[in-house]
């Protein structure tokens, strides 16, 4: 039987990771369930799944935790804080671990599961921007397997079955709610236009991110420790149908591309299966169903330069991405409370980034020390700039 901890239980990934292992009642079940702040969220996943154990990050919601637990009858165990969770993710109480935290915040458990050995599906982007060569060293020294769950490395990661080297990696952008918008047009893009994403089911930072192409930016990034590819050999493309989810180039001129639909138990059932091919609940593919038509095109980085900004603090590296991560946070947190503009979103990584040239990263302090400066430079750019009308 197959132990998982599912690290940010209560959000969509998390969602459909519950889903998949409740397809499984046999192999595998939810063992670990962990949440920020949704106590009441948690308590009803754990009354369904009945996991071993329960973490809420926010202690002040422990007694809750605890006494909701105790009152359903349940056998979970209670747990608050984040070395709590880090201290499950490293035990017996899992073998694999869904690291599905959100922003920087999942860091600390998904290094924890790394240095365990852990099968670790990583859907926590920010680890390896913020991160990316200490977390890859850390699995490589103690054997942990990482299996990407964003949808365009798990597609690459499946191309890369084989053990090839590629020439080439396409990530594909479905475009988001604003393809095809000028820039002008983006000076007025509210919140809830934002998170309104055409193809994707995701939490309110990762709608933001993909409508600001952020989050291709980020897994940029991502793809460059991942699988060990320069950035110059790495493209972003278009995709607004959302059903070429990677493609990859090899020396002998082929090219191999996964698809599906637009729907993450996939890539969390290749992560909790893998290399076995397991049942997602996801359809196969119907192409003609889907219009027949698969179009790609150029991403606009003038209307949409923090792809751009993405590329330049991966060529800086260092703490540059680090710093690129931090401040995107802080200005998406901005905007979603109304308190800048879309636009100031890339305004503020930029002017970020130039206020804090690359240092070394070659310790966890260097870049945790990085991200606290950017968030703190994030937020006296953020004060400077008027609020929306």
């Amino acid at each position: 039987m197959q132990r998982v901890a599912v690290l940010g239980a209560t959000g969509s990934i998390g969602a459909s990771a519950l889903d998949v292992i409740a397809r499984h009642p046999h192999s595998m079940r939810a063992s670990v369930l962990a949440a920020g702040s949704k106590v009441e969220a948690l308590l009803a996943l754990c009354r369904m799944h009945r996991p071993d154990h329960a973490v809420i990050a926010d202690a002040v919601r422990y007694p809750r935790l605890r006494d909701g637990l105790r009152d359903a009858g349940l056998a979970t165990c209670a747990h608050a804080g984040s070395d709590a969770l880090d201290d499950l993710v490293g035990s017996d109480a899992c073998q694999t671990v869904v690291a599905a935290i959100v922003g920087a915040a999942g860091l600390s458990s998904t290094l924890a599961a790394a240095r365990a050995g852990k099968r670790l599906l990583l859907a926590n982007k920010e680890s390896l921007v913020l991160a990316g060569e200490l977390l890859m060293r850390e699995a490589q020294a103690h054997g942990a397997t990482i299996v990407p769950i964003d949808s365009e490395h798990n597609a690459i990661f499946q191309c890369l079955a084989d053990g090839s080297r590629p020439t080439r990696i396409t990530l594909t952008a479905s475009g988001g709610p604003f393809r095809g918008w000028s820039r002008d047009a983006l000076a007025t893009v509210t919140p809830a236009q934002a998170v309104a994403h055409p193809k994707w089911s995701m939490g309110p930072k990762i709608s933001v991110d993909s409508a600001s192409l952020m989050n291709k930016g980020l897994e940029v990034i991502e793809a460059h420790h991942l699988f060990g590819v320069p950035s110059e050999h790495i493209r972003v493309l278009v995709h607004p149908q959302s059903l070429v989810h990677s493609l990859v180039d090899f020396a002998d001129g082929s090219t191999l591309a996964q698809l599906g639909m637009p729907d993450m138990r996939t890539a969390l059932a290749v992560g909790l299966g893998w290399p076995q091919r397991i049942a997602s609940g996801v359809p196969a593919l119907d192409l003609l169903a889907q219009g027949g038509t698969l179009e790609f095109e150029a991403p606009d980085v003038d209307a949409f330069p923090c792809l751009r900004l993405a590329f330049s603090a991966l060529a800086a590296g260092g703490t540059a991405p680090a710093v690129l991560n931090a401040a995107n946070e802080e200005a998406v947190s901005a905007f979603l409370q109304g308190r800048i503009a879309f636009l100031s979103i890339p305004d503020t990584v930029a002017a970020t980034l130039d206020a804090m040239p690359a240092q070394p990263a070659d310790t966890l302090d260097h870049l945790l020390a990085a991200d606290a400066f950017a968030r703190a430079a994030a937020r006296r750019h953020i004060a400077t700039l008027a609020t929306p009308a």
